[in-house]
């Protein structure tokens, strides 16, 4: 069971203070008081603001805040005191700058993220109810499979992220054709800005799945900036955005499931004069109600051969991670679609 959860402000004219063990959450429209023991988190998107005197009360009790661009790119989390010991975050170091160790861990995470893709277009390609467009999205499953041997001989990062890509494009042609039947458009991959809806709705929700194992990797000790796939750049959440990775396609099938069900519609989107796309704020509310029911969802998983809820799989790779860097695991398992 699932006793906390997180509190979105979306409201960008809202103010966040803290009053007698609360946040005061405080808008045009009115005010709304959130206990802060029943959440884990505060995301806090567009132009809302927060006192220091709320930071600072967030902070003591464990409540990581974080902030997103309009776009769902990470703008910064201020958190508590990072778990875990000093050894853990050594042994980390230590991994990451050892290249044949790093270059392991992150064929490991491609791999599973092929795997991944590969499994959910199959099942894009058994629900297509044309013959013809069924056919073209199991070739292009049967595509992203043939790229997994590739990263056996693959000798340098650069080379893992080459087959990564070359996947990806194959990949994201066949998101393309899921989505096209359901009015929306859907070419390749933008990102700054997106120059789409469903571009739109894949940053804000990767924004959304990043935060959340910024948070996994910090409450198990380690930092959430020193990763394997991802080179390191200062203020870039590396190690987050590496397990992120496997978890991609799960957040992929997410997307399309509103965009097919027509939960979304144009209107819920805002078009810049640029031709950058945006969630609306009704866009917005309506994806983040979504997201925490998919967040309740259970998924299966391979090395605990049990069930787990997809709000806890964050946590659960990031201590299967941290297990591997102390020793208890011989190499990290990363997490895979039965």
């Amino acid at each position: 069971m699932r006793y906390l959860s997180t509190v979105y402000i979306r409201n960008d004219r809202a103010r966040v203070r803290h009053r007698g063990g609360s946040l005061l959450v405080v808008t045009p429209e009115g005010s709304q008081r959130i206990p802060l023991e029943g959440i884990d988190a505060l995301t806090i998107l567009g132009g809302a603001q927060i006192t220091t005197q709320a930071l600072d009360a967030c902070v003591g009790l464990g409540v990581r805040v974080a902030a997103l661009k309009k776009s769902g790119a990470l703008r910064f989390v201020v958190s508590g005191q990072t778990g875990g010991n000093v050894h853990l975050r050594a042994a980390l170091f230590r991994t990451a700058i050892n290249d044949e160790a790093s270059l392991e861990i992150a064929k490991a995470i491609v791999a599973a993220k092929l795997q991944n893709s590969r499994r959910v277009v199959e099942r894009w390609a058994r629900d297509e109810k044309c013959s013809e467009k069924s056919e073209q999205l199991a070739a292009r499953a049967t595509q992203v499979r043939e790229r997994i041997p590739r990263l056996i001989d693959a000798n340098t990062p650069d080379q893992v992220r080459g087959i990564e890509g070359d996947a990806a494009r194959i990949y994201f042609r066949a998101l393309g054709e899921v989505v096209k039947s359901s009015g929306f458009e859907f070419s390749s991959r933008t990102r700054r800005p997106p120059r789409d809806p469903v571009n739109a709705v894949l940053g804000f929700c990767y924004g959304l799945l990043v935060t959340e194992l910024v948070g996994a990797t910090e409450s198990v000790g380690l930092d959430y900036q020193m990763g394997f796939l991802h080179r390191l750049r200062a203020g870039r959440p590396s190690l987050a955005l590496d397990l992120a990775e496997e978890l991609r396609a799960l957040t992929d099938r997410f997307v399309v499931s509103l965009v097919r069900r027509r939960q979304l519609t144009v209107d819920a989107f805002d078009v810049t004069p640029g031709g950058a796309v945006y969630l609306s704020n009704d866009g917005r509310a309506k994806v983040l109600e979504a997201w925490e029911g998919h967040k309740e969802s259970e998924l299966h998983h391979r090395l605990l051969d049990r069930s787990v809820d997809r709000w806890a799989l964050p946590s659960v790779q990031a201590t299967l991670l941290a297990r591997h860097l102390r020793g208890d695991l011989p190499s990290y398992p990363p997490f895979v679609l039965s």
